[in-house]
């Protein structure tokens, strides 16, 4: 069952299996801010002008480079703290991960202080996930986390690439996404805020929760383990009811169970026990047909991409012959059934 589900995971067009690190960034990074020289104790008058400079610099880089001119000529300034957030803030911005990566990397070159060090670390975790260095983002996000173990955002994006790579068929990460994705639940449901983290970015990781839990069952059938994955996909289907492929991949547990079922019901005697085996592998196909239905219900709301076609594709090639087979042949009434689970139009 695990390479079936993995192939109808190909198919998937949902947000909770692309981690689009690079446009939507990883919540707990520095956010830009104007600089505000004002704020800090008094200096001289060349030392403002020094620092509106970085915040008059048209970019990022030129930013970083007129920073490194200020802690040259006044490497005791009390501006330090407050500069290196803003430049870290406007780092965090660049779109080319690239780019990002290199500026980071120049701004520990610039900022030696270990807080300052801190704030920009997340910036490159961001970066190397955004180019596909996953042992490399592994390994920095190890280095943050044994210094503060919940970070509940450092965990969380970790724990969908884990996810995302096991859909790639790369088991790898799997333990460690496991372990990172779970903790991210427990830390959410639980209601803890990281102390750095303002509450409208706190409410949008609150958000990852039905995202977490539908990784997690991937992670679980990865595994082995059907019934962890399932629990997981229920509780995913509850948080986020328009996502098709909690439904999709519930349906082939379930149609999984009735394979199992189907198979010893071949190989029993005539009798009892064969008949009660028949009985419970019929309410095992009819569960899967609901799944299956509902998946294709939901997702028919869905943007018309490549993705979302294979996707419709591989589920009716699942519910098609059971449909039939429970209708005497026939498909009659299979759309109104899919039909029932659409999404309503949003007015």
């Amino acid at each position: 069952m695990k390479s079936k589900c993995l192939s109808l995971l190909r198919g998937v067009s949902v947000v909770s299996l692309v981690v689009c690190i690079g446009s939507s960034g990883m919540a707990g990074q520095p956010a830009p801010a104007v600089l505000t020289p004002q704020q800090a104790k008094p200096a001289s008058e060349a030392e403002e002008k020094a620092v509106v400079a970085i915040n008059s610099a048209p970019d990022a880089a030129s930013k970083l480079a007129a920073a490194g001119e200020l802690l040259k000529k006044y490497p005791k300034s009390t501006h330090r703290s407050q500069v290196a957030a803003y430049v870290a803030g406007e780092i965090a911005q660049v779109t080319d991960a690239t780019q990002k990566l290199k500026l980071a990397e120049d701004f520990q070159k610039v900022f030696k202080e270990g807080q300052d060090l801190e704030i920009i670390q997340l910036v490159v975790l961001d970066s190397l996930l955004a180019l596909k260095r996953i042992d490399d983002a592994f390994s920095q996000g190890a280095s943050l986390l044994a210094k503060e173990p919940e970070n509940v955002s450092v965990l969380t994006h970790l724990a969908l690439v884990g996810a995302e790579e096991a859909k790639r068929q790369n088991a790898k990460y799997v333990p460690i996404g496991l372990q990172y994705g779970l903790k991210s639940i427990e830390l959410i449901e639980a209601n803890k805020k990281p102390a750095n983290l303002g509450d409208a970015r706190w409410a949008k990781q609150k958000e990852m929760l039905p995202i977490l839990y539908l990784n997690m069952g991937i992670l679980g059938l990865v595994t082995g383990k059907p019934a962890e994955a399932a629990a997981r996909f229920e509780k995913a289907s509850v948080l986020d009811p328009a996502e098709p492929t909690s439904y999709a991949l519930l349906g082939q547990i379930v149609d999984d169970e009735y394979q199992q079922l189907a198979q010893a019901y071949r190989a029993m005697p005539a009798g009892k026990e064969k008949e009660e085996t028949l009985r419970k592998a019929t309410e095992r196909m009819d569960k899967a047909i609901d799944l299956y239905a509902r998946s294709l219900g939901t997702n028919a709301g869905k943007p018309e991409t490549k993705e979302k076609k294979d996707f419709e594709a591989q589920v009716l090639q699942s519910i098609t012959p059971y449909y039939k087979y429970r209708h005497n042949g026939s498909t009659e009434g299979l759309q109104q059934l899919i039909d029932k689970y659409k999404t309503p139009a949003t007015p």
